[in-house]
């Protein structure tokens, strides 16, 4: 079976109850091997960090979040080999490196993204990248 590469718009979703919430925790069944790139990290706590600005979460609240997110069994890939390949999938595509990292990790691994990104997906939705990707 394929691993699934998981964005932090999925993520997110495990412990922020929103649309997509129930799909993104069934992922977590162990089903699927779960993979990113550790980037993952700080674009979650990033995340985090805005909800908490915003005055959405507490700032214990967003601590045990991530927490328990770091305890997950998520296999986090060094992007330091996957950046070349994400620059080039930025260059062709029009989009940010960052989520070009997700897209060069499901290339390298024979995987498939899933994201909760719907501009993302209809931005690549006509290119050669789009079977690489499934919305969440």
């Amino acid at each position: 079976m394929k691993p699934l590469v998981v964005d932090a718009s999925v993520a997110i979703k495990w412990f922020i109850p929103e649309e997509g919430s129930i799909e993104a925790v069934k992922l977590l069944g162990g089903r699927h091997t779960l993979i990113a790139p550790d980037l993952i990290r700080p674009e979650v706590c990033s995340i985090l960090w805005k909800l908490c600005s915003r005055r959405l979460l507490t700032s214990d609240q967003a601590r045990r979040i991530i927490d328990d997110f770091l305890s997950l069994s998520v296999e986090i890939h060094d992007s330091e080999s996957l950046v070349a390949l994400a620059f080039d999938i930025a260059a062709a595509t029009g989009r940010t490196v960052y989520d070009c990292l997700y897209l060069a990790l499901a290339i390298e691994t024979g995987g498939v993204m899933i994201t909760a990104d719907k501009r993302l997906a209809n931005a690549l939705k006509n290119t050669d990248f789009a079977k690489l990707l499934r919305l969440l």
